[in-house]
């Protein structure tokens, strides 16, 4: 078997056919890149991209010159090619990972297929047959829908400051029975000293884990905030490969990592990441919050092959044209997502709806929310702030202070 193409489909994500792309879900800032590759024996394979997907496209097709006539079988070997091929680039980042990712993606897509079992029987076999998920709430309203629709989890993101508040809201609304979680995540990034005064106040709400309270490239003061707050910590989403999960493993800074399915670098390094957390007792609950429906059939098919999986991010609300793209479509069931049986991922495009989004933009400006900057400064766009307004914003006060 030998690889005779690799085509990509990109598409603009929250514009619908006749809207311009700011008319449309995220400011139409939001792409999803799919890849096929093709063989000389009519089995081909899908991948997802995520990371910057307008440039990844680029590297993608700047790869197929090393891989047109390779086995597709060979996924390892490949992969190590690609990897080694582009280093005079300089670090992998987002963009090469998120290549390598599809790529190897739907390389292991086309072996499941060639062979006729599901991927994760190619991994070693399931722990699981379902993977839990958690949702999405920024009002104590749909957290009470996320419930109802059979969730046990619940996430509430904010950009920039944190709204104690409502996360106060949140848990009355789901009560304490039901896991919440924080994603406390940038721009504005908070410093330190305001990342560890959130999480001390946030201590009260029992969270499964506080994801994201320092800005990615800053793990000395994530060290700090993991030693002075008394709650499990998560991060990963933006780095990829082994080498980029590495010190956060190595160091013991978190208690959860977040690789993102679309950029991690493929299956395989989600394993591997995997692999190291577990020698380190650290958890794994994959990043999806921009990525469309292929990366999520991968990440079910990881999930379900290592012992230290401990929940999905889903984006249940999303934008209805992730129903439309795919085949089949996944459906929560009692807060869980089945494990595909299917050769392969068990998914295939449909390639003339993906057509019907082109992609306009992909990159996004200043965050929509509100509360992301201080007031007055929103169009300095700065990376990172101290809070204002500390005494009600921080509390400063633990609960029962008078």
């Amino acid at each position: 078997m030998k690889i005779t193409d690799i085509k990509t489909y990109l598409m603009q994500v929250g514009a619908r056919p006749g809207l311009s792309g700011a008319e449309g879900s995220f400011r139409g800032s939001r792409n999803w890149l799919f890849v096929r590759i093709e063989t000389d024996e009519g089995i081909s394979g899908i991948g997802e991209c995520s990371g910057w997907p307008r440039v990844i496209e680029r590297a993608v097709l700047d790869y197929r010159s090393i891989l047109i006539g390779e086995d597709p079988r060979d996924i390892d070997r490949l992969w190590q090619r690609l990897f080694v091929g582009s280093m005079g680039h300089g670090m992998v980042g987002t963009v090469g990972g998120g290549a390598l990712t599809g790529i190897e993606m739907a390389l292991w897509d086309i072996k499941g297929k060639a062979l006729g079992q599901p991927v994760w029987n190619l991994l070693g076999g399931r722990f699981r047959d379902r993977i839990q998920v958690y949702g999405h709430a920024k009002k104590p309203e749909r957290a009470r829908e996320l419930l109802e629709r059979g969730y046990k989890a619940v996430k509430v993101g904010f950009t920039g400051a944190v709204d104690l508040d409502l996360v106060g809201a949140i848990r009355d609304t789901i009560g304490p029975d039901i896991d919440l979680m924080v994603d406390a995540h940038g721009p504005s990034w908070m410093t330190t000293r305001d990342a560890i005064l959130v999480g001390r106040e946030l201590e009260q709400h029992d969270l499964l884990f506080y994801e994201d309270p320092i800005a990615p490239e800053n793990l000395d003061a994530l060290e700090r905030v993991r030693d002075q707050v008394a709650i499990p910590l998560a991060a990963g989403e933006r780095v990829s490969t082994i080498y980029g999960i590495r010190p956060y493993v190595q160091r013991q800074l978190v208690d959860v990592i977040q690789p993102d399915t679309g950029r991690a670098g493929g299956i395989t390094q989600m394993r591997k990441m995997a692999a190291m957390a577990e020698a380190n007792y650290i958890t794994m609950a994959p990043h999806s919050g921009s990525l469309g429906p292929v990366a999520e059939f991968a990440a079910l098919h990881v999930m379900a092959t290592i012992p230290n999986a401990l929940m999905l991010e889903r984006v249940e609300f999303d934008w209805q044209g992730r129903y439309e793209v795919v085949d089949p479509v996944l459906k929560v069931e009692d807060g869980h997502l089945p494990v595909p049986d299917a050769p392969g991922l068990g998914v295939e495009l449909v390639e003339e709806e993906i057509a019907r989004y082109p992609s306009e933009r992909n990159v996004s400006d200043m965050p929509q929310n509100d509360g992301a900057y201080e007031p007055g400064t929103v169009d300095e766009c700065v990376y990172f702030q101290t809070r204002l307004r500390r005494g009600s914003r921080l509390r400063l006060k633990r609960t029962g202070d008078k």
